[in-house]
């Protein structure tokens, strides 16, 4: 991977100090400055490696292009709304949150809106500081026996169901994602969305904020709802159309709503928030110790896994690299690599369609991970500034570069039970296989030629095609390598095809000047692998 060290991190937002002793015990350099302007935090963020954040640092794209050195972003809680995902993607720049770390602090606040809605309990406490004593103006509904529509059955929507379930309420639900049969072992049924409208006496969202969820509530399923529906926003402002909620409000079809999260944050059109049936809260759903201690300490871990190569987890934009890290799958990570790079160079072309094709039971599930370590490889030296596994697919599709993956569960003697990793440039005649030995990646195949004795692609390698009768290039070769000093470390040829082989030889440095050698072979290039 081109991930380099991590050594220095700035944490932008106010988080629990457990969050810089983790980062500082592992070694890190920390720097803790929340209340950055952004001014500031272009500055600041310039030469370090890591970010970590909560909602109030907005990580926009010129924040990404500023810092030079970053390589991932991480944000202490779920939703990365607040960060340009495609621009880091593009820079090649990791995000990672805490998907289950404010999980709980978000169902709780959520039941408790839900209580609130039912029983007009903020209502009835400003009352009597008003010193009022208004029984009959604050008549409440039983939970019980009551329908609550949950939208969104990830972490948070299943916490809420099965608490809500311990008040009597029948619990229906959609997630496009999650099966029904799961749903149903935590005691939610799930429908289509035209079904649960008028089924519901409360509905709550637990979605992200995407385009296909923004509006998800609006006037035209607002009048497919129960009249009177109660409805719960702890999630996302935007997902609630506000404008259509207030309308429902003004008529009645709305009875009540608890919003914590709005398209605005602070909302400066008040009118929602003035609402004697709306319930609000500052953006709260995280904003428990616990939650908080528990945000600090798992991004930490995961910036120190990373950093030490342990692992990664809670990656949200290059889910290839949490399986790169993993002892059995670096090796294949490196020969990937290396086999986009020797494609590339020499097939002279970074575009077309390159065909990935991995053999054997134990690659069954790589593909996902070896198609963007092929394609960093094959665009490795070209226009682009930097290629990752976080942002190669990306670019190949900017640079006309179009990436297929298959799988075959047989792979060919001698590689049966490790597998082959195959790439090719369709439409030509260039082909690479290789596998990996122990911890070593290895060519096996390169244009129809193969290799008995497969040449480690690791270091500094020299490859050079030559006819199968001449031998003068081998003595240059190994006149060069006594002028300068240089080691010949490995020896490799491959079959003969067209009276042509392909040579491989690993070096202890690469060779300044190819001159000499050039005009004994048919082509010859150099590669650092």
């Amino acid at each position: 991977m081109a991930l380099g060290k991590l050594q220095k991190v700035l944490i932008s937002d106010s988080l629990d100090p457990c969050c810089r002793e983790i980062l500082q015990a592992s070694g890190l350099r920390v720097q803790e400055k929340p209340g950055l302007s952004k001014e500031e935090l272009l500055r600041e963020i310039r030469d370090c490696d890591g970010l970590i954040v909560r909602s109030a640092t907005k990580v926009t794209a010129d924040v990404l292009e500023a810092a030079e050195r970053l390589q991932v972003v991480g944000r202490a809680g779920t939703g990365v709304d607040n960060v340009d995902v495609e621009a880091a993607t593009r820079k090649g720049v990791l995000v990672m949150n805490t998907p289950t770390g404010n999980s709980l602090s978000a169902a709780e606040l959520t039941c408790g809106m839900i209580l609130s809605l039912a029983r007009q309990i903020p209502q009835a406490a400003a009352s009597m500081k008003e010193g009022k004593w208004d029984r009959k103006k604050y008549m409440g509904m039983e939970l019980n026996g009551k329908t609550l529509g949950v939208l969104g059955l990830g972490r948070i929507g299943r916490e809420v169901a099965t608490r809500m379930q311990a008040f009597g309420m029948k619990t229906i639900g959609y997630d496009p994602i999650i099966p029904p049969e799961t749903s149903a072992t935590f005691g939610v049924e799930q429908l289509p969305l035209e079904q649960i409208w008028p089924r519901c006496d409360f509905i709550t969202v637990h979605t992200p904020l995407l385009p296909s969820t923004t509006g998800l509530l609006n006037d035209s399923t607002f009048a497919k709802c129960r009249r009177g529906v109660q409805v719960v926003n702890c999630a996302r402002g935007g997902i609630v159309d506000e404008g259509a909620l207030l309308r429902a409000l003004q008529s009645g079809q709305c009875g009540g709503a608890a919003l914590d999260v709005f398209t605005q944050e602070p909302p400066k059109d008040r009118d929602l928030v003035n609402h004697p049936n709306v319930i609000c809260c500052p953006h709260l759903g995280a904003s428990t110790r616990e939650a908080q201690s528990r945000c600090g300490k798992e991004i930490a871990m995961q910036i120190v896994d990373m950093a030490t190569g342990k692992g990664l987890a809670g990656i949200v934009n290059g889910q290839a690299l949490s399986k790169a890290f993993a002892p059995q799958t670096k090796p294949w990570i490196a020969l990937a690599r290396a086999l986009g790079t020797v494609l590339r160079t020499v097939g002279k072309q970074a575009e077309g369609s390159m065909q990935v094709c991995t053999l054997g039971t134990p690659l069954q599930e790589a593909g996902s991970y070896l198609m963007p370590a092929v394609t960093a490889g094959m665009l490795a030296g070209g226009r682009q500034k930097e290629v990752t596994l976080v942002n190669a697919l990306l670019l190949a599709q900017e640079a006309g570069l179009k990436v297929a993956t298959t799988h075959r569960d047989v792979a060919p003697e001698p590689d049966s039970s490790a597998g082959l990793l195959q790439v090719s440039l369709q439409g030509t005649p260039h082909q690479i296989a290789g596998t990996v030995q122990g911890s070593t990646p290895v060519l096996r195949e390169l244009n129809g030629a193969t290799f008995k004795q497969p040449a480690p692609l690791a270091g500094p390698i020299l490859i050079y095609r030559a006819k199968a009768s001449e031998l003068s290039a081998l003595s240059t070769l190994a006149g060069l390598l006594g002028k300068v000093g240089v080691q010949l470390q490995s020896y490799h040829s491959s079959s003969t095809v067209a009276g042509e082989q392909w040579n491989v030889i690993g070096l202890s440095a690469p060779l300044p000047d190819l001159g000499e050698l050039k005009s004994r072979v048919t082509e010859v290039f150099q590669l650092h692998l």
